[in-house]
């Protein structure tokens, strides 16, 4: 590898790493979200020639902070016409140094600048939808495509969605706080939202070469650790650290030394991180004896299934099946009914799986989801109609966006092709 590939993957890594630490920064010393952005994105860009030069420094994080720092002060000393700009232009000159978390408490006690993003993000005065799509945007530094793909809306709606976003907080005055406790039930729901869906990229990344980022599930779980230290007493946010924690358990498993995806069933069970899923079961099992079940305390009884399965065949499918029915109570979505669809299928045979399939198909919510068409075509391979799941699978590739899932399903395909089979009856 040579030089300006080792600056690449290092600058590459520091995004990852260091994105949302940066822009959290910049947003609690300048207030502006959108003038934030441009510089952590410009001290990126400068890290690219600078670091060809003088070498990637010690501290990347610390290097960016104050690289992009001062690019917004320049850009403040430059806007400063009237008297508040020019306080804003001072306070940030003030703030040279690397950030001290106890230099600028909160009346939550909370330090950190990210979880502080998180719930300015979600103020109740946003809609959720705009809530969880801003705080993966500054919070994580995912693009406005991954977070349309994520959301199942077209990138302009999207687009529009983070603009209004920007402009309320802006408007209304919305603080950069984490707000005292009486405040934090009407906010909660957003927040678990947010670090869910950040789990949930990590873990399978909407696009790109990668299945797994594991920054972003790293940052997810730390963040649900905060976020069960900050509320104890809410059985959901329990539930959602046991949720990452027992997917987190076997993420390493998911892909071979080559880079290909693994599929549950085939993976090596003595490799998941069996502390993990202690720390998940147990965490789940509280939650649920508080008697107020929500979806992330019935994902993580899902997750457990999984989880204390010795071998795929001991995995108790319909016990899933019935989780999923539960959840469906709490989260009537598309995505939901396909993976019921697909726990009844293992647990009552392809057929009754395909039945549930065929009404998606027919609801038409999921008719750009990869994931409809490849179930269709799983059940029907292991169904051994072969020609039809061939079909499935050529619809899953034309929508597919990861590079290690599209490499999978061409897997497949290959293999329905090769095996032929035969095609249903009427």
């Amino acid at each position: 590898m040579s030089a300006t590939d080792d600056v690449e993957a290092a600058v590459a890594a520091a995004f990852r790493e260091e994105w949302g630490q940066v822009v959290a920064t910049l947003i609690r010393v300048t207030g502006d979200w959108d003038l934030a952005e441009e510089c952590a994105q410009d001290a990126f860009a400068q890290a690219l020639d600078r670091w060809r030069r003088d070498g990637v420094p010690r501290r990347p994080g610390a290097w960016l902070t104050t690289t992009a720092r001062n690019r917004a002060l320049d850009v403040l000393r430059r806007r400063a016409v009237g008297a508040a700009r020019l306080r804003e232009a001072a306070v940030l000159a003030r703030d040279e140094g690397p950030y001290d978390p106890e230099y600028d408490r909160d009346d939550s006690g909370v330090q950190d600048d990210r979880l502080r993003l998180i719930f300015t993000c979600c103020h109740p005065a946003l809609p959720v939808e705009a809530r969880v799509a801003l705080t993966l945007r500054t919070l994580a530094g995912l693009t406005t495509p991954e977070i349309a793909r994520a959301f199942l809306v077209p990138e302009a709606t999207m687009a529009q969605r983070l603009v209004r976003a920007k402009r309320k907080i802006r408007n209304a005055g919305i603080p950069y706080r984490v707000p005292p406790a009486h405040l934090l039930p009407e906010r909660t729901t957003g927040v678990l939202g947010v670090v869910y869906l950040l789990f949930n990229e990590g873990y399978a990344a909407t696009s790109g070469t990668e299945l797994v980022r594991t920054d972003l599930c790293a940052e997810a779980v730390r963040l649900a650790r905060l976020l069960a230290r900050l509320m104890p007493d809410e059985p959901e946010t329990l539930g959602l650290l046991a949720l990452l924690l027992l997917h987190d358990a076997r993420r390493h498993t998911r892909v071979d030394a080559a880079g290909d995806l693994v599929t549950l069933e085939d993976q090596d069970r003595t490799a998941w991180d069996r502390a993990e899923i202690d720390e998940g079961t147990a965490l789940v099992e509280t939650a649920l004896r508080r008697g107020r079940p929500g979806p992330y305390q019935i994902q993580a009884a899902i997750a457990a299934c999984h989880a204390g399965a010795a071998t795929a065949a001991d995995t108790d499918w319909a016990d899933i099946a019935a989780l999923y029915g539960a959840l469906l109570r709490f989260v009537p979505s598309a995505v939901v009914r396909l993976n019921r669809a697909v726990a009844v299928g293992m647990a009552e045979g392809p057929d009754a799986g395909l039945a549930l399939v065929a009404e998606l198909e027919r609801d038409g919510d999921l008719d750009d989801y990869h994931l409809l068409p490849a179930t269709r075509a799983d059940l029907l391979r292991r169904d051994g109609r072969t020609t039809e799941a061939a079909e499935a699978y050529e619809r899953a590739l034309e929508l597919v966006e990861n590079d290690t899932e599209r490499k999978f399903l061409e897997k497949r395909l290959a293999e329905c092709r090769s095996a032929g089979g035969r095609s249903s009856v009427g």
